[in-house]
């Protein structure tokens, strides 16, 4: 409330409030700070005490280096990824023989845990972050490509025999018609292997390059430094939540035209 001029003025009270989307996330830290306090593991510190362990390694220099270092085998190899599995995936979506051919080793590599391949990799690129790139990738590639394929081939067949009626080429097929209508799946895929690459990345470092976050959670772990334990995984989550944000604006971007129509 506002009083100037002998006026009465009220302040919107929703101004105040948390948005709604924030209230689980403050709810769910509210409960790890009371259960730290209040059971007493040791290895369930309080979120309070996880956060003063975060910025206690920021400030000292020990997180800031292997982050850097993680995040750049990420957004190499997940780089790699989208390229390479947008272009395969509209390949495999537009011609059925491409797929036909493709798409049982496809299912196949999903299927597969990466990790598996890490002895052949070590074979290729020793003890370097190479693996940790090529893990990375083969964890978002095949993602990206079933959920671009499956985005092709559900645009209505309709629209793409109209446009080839009227002149389009297949350039323009794919510019004007395939990939618009293919979009929402296709950022759908963005996202969700986004979360796939994160994880093989923490996976990579701690068994087989041995250095990054990963390296950082193996090392306070084998120390049973909950704290810090703790606190490097509030790190991965905090990357996976801001890629997955940012992919999120994108897609709220991009498909905004969906909602209009």
């Amino acid at each position: 409330m506002n009083q100037a001029d002998g006026e009465i003025t009220l302040i919107p009270t929703a101004s105040l409030r948390l948005p709604s989307s924030l209230l689980p996330l403050v709810a769910g830290l509210a409960l790890w700070e009371a259960a730290g306090w209040l059971a007493g593991f040791r290895f369930l510190p309080p979120f309070s005490r996880v956060l003063l362990a975060t910025v206690d390694l920021t400030v000292s220099g020990q997180l800031i280096t292997p982050l850097l270092g993680s995040l750049l085998g990420l957004v190499t190899g997940y780089g790699a990824a989208v390229v390479l599995g947008l272009l395969l995936g509209v390949t495999m979506g537009r011609y059925r023989t491409v797929e036909f051919v493709l798409s049982p080793y496809l299912h196949a590599f999903v299927a597969a845990p990466k990790i598996a391949l890490v002895p052949v990799l070590f074979s290729l690129f020793g003890l370097s972050r190479g693996i940790q790139v090529v893990v990375v990738f083969l964890s978002a590639f095949f993602v990206i490509v079933l959920n671009t394929m499956r985005g092709v081939q559900m645009v209505d067949p309709e629209h793409a025999e109209m446009a080839l009626a009227f002149g389009a080429t297949e350039r323009q097929l794919l510019w004007r018609v395939l990939l618009p209508g293919a979009l929402p799946l296709t950022l759908a895929g963005l996202r969700l292997a986004v979360g796939h690459a994160v994880r093989a990345m923490v996976a990579a470092e701690m068994f087989v390059t041995l250095f990054g976050l990963g390296a950082l959670l193996r090392s306070f772990g084998g120390r049973f430094d909950a704290e810090r334990v703790f606190a490097v995984l509030l790190v991965v989550v905090s990357v996976a939540f801001a890629c997955s944000y940012l992919l999120g604006l994108v897609d709220r971007r991009l498909t905004s035209w969906a909602g209009t129509r």
